[in-house]
């Protein structure tokens, strides 16, 4: 008898209703997906379709219909489990780099030795050697986003959760933290769900890639990313491969964005 692969994140029928003064508005409709262990899966589509709202829910942040089910077992709320950084850095203004990093562990009740362990690693990680005892305003926004994420990997959860995490950085220092995130998933092979507008850097980070339709969101269409990794980023972005399916993505991603516009271009 085969083994069954359990997935490690299952989304069943989730769908989600915002109240709003025109009236309520459903921002996700019956939207199922499933997400393998070390995966590393995207999901794109046009604005306001409902790709955060996804994440949160995911997150256990937002209360919504249908089920998440993490390991098989339904998620009641934010776990230990679900890692999640988000667009802005929301770092502790007041703290260094270091105690940023270690805040979580402290919360834990970790020993004070074994924190600091864990603190020097990740500061390697990220490439902050030197910055331990800089404050957040005294970093640039590449660096803060590197210490949110170190601090999200600090508590070591077994998925990490990414809503834009590069969206408000310029397009050199993006494209640093896109190889940083790359090279941290390859040396952990945790599980990546990511959102993002940016089809390129689906492309170059994901395993798979899901769009999302219109709102109320769904997911209406999977890619899967097979690229070799170990390649340079210029070589690997300039390939036939690369480019295939990022023009394929695209034209998915449009198809939904031009769907979005006649909807709202509709008389109410």
């Amino acid at each position: 008898m085969l083994d069954v692969v359990r997935p490690k994140i299952d989304i069943r029928g989730v769908s989600k209703t915002y109240a709003s003064e025109r009236g309520p508005v459903l921002a996700l409709r019956g939207t199922d997906l499933t997400v393998n262990e070390g995966e590393f899966v995207s999901i794109v589509g046009p604005s306001g379709c409902g790709k955060s709202t996804l994440l949160y829910v995911v997150g256990g942040f937002l209360e919504a219909d249908g089920q998440v089910i993490i390991d098989g077992a339904p998620i009641t709320g934010p776990g230990t489990d679900r890692g999640i950084v988000f667009q802005e850095y929301a770092l502790f203004p007041w703290l260094t780099v270091r105690d940023n990093i270690g805040y979580g562990l402290e919360r834990q009740g970790l020993p004070a030795i074994d924190c600091e362990k864990i603190i020097d690693r990740l500061i390697g990680v990220i490439g902050l050697a030197g910055f331990d005892n800089r404050f957040p305003r005294e970093l640039s926004g590449g660096m803060k986003q590197r210490v949110a994420i170190a601090r999200t990997l600090a508590r070591d959860p077994a998925i990490l959760l990414l809503d834009e995490p590069f969206g408000a950085l310029d397009a050199q220092t993006r494209e640093i933290m896109q190889d940083e995130l790359l090279r941290i998933w390859l040396e952990t092979r945790k599980t990546v769900l990511l959102v993002t507008h940016d089809v390129t850097e689906a492309v170059f980070l994901s395993n798979r890639i899901c769009v999302m339709s219109a709102r109320p969101g769904q997911i209406i269409e999977e890619f899967a990313v097979a690229l070799d990794r170990e390649r340079p980023r210029e070589e690997l972005v300039l390939s036939a491969d690369f480019n295939t399916i990022r023009n394929e993505v695209w034209l998915s991603v449009r198809r939904q964005a031009l769907a979005a516009g006649q909807q709202n271009a509709e008389p109410s």
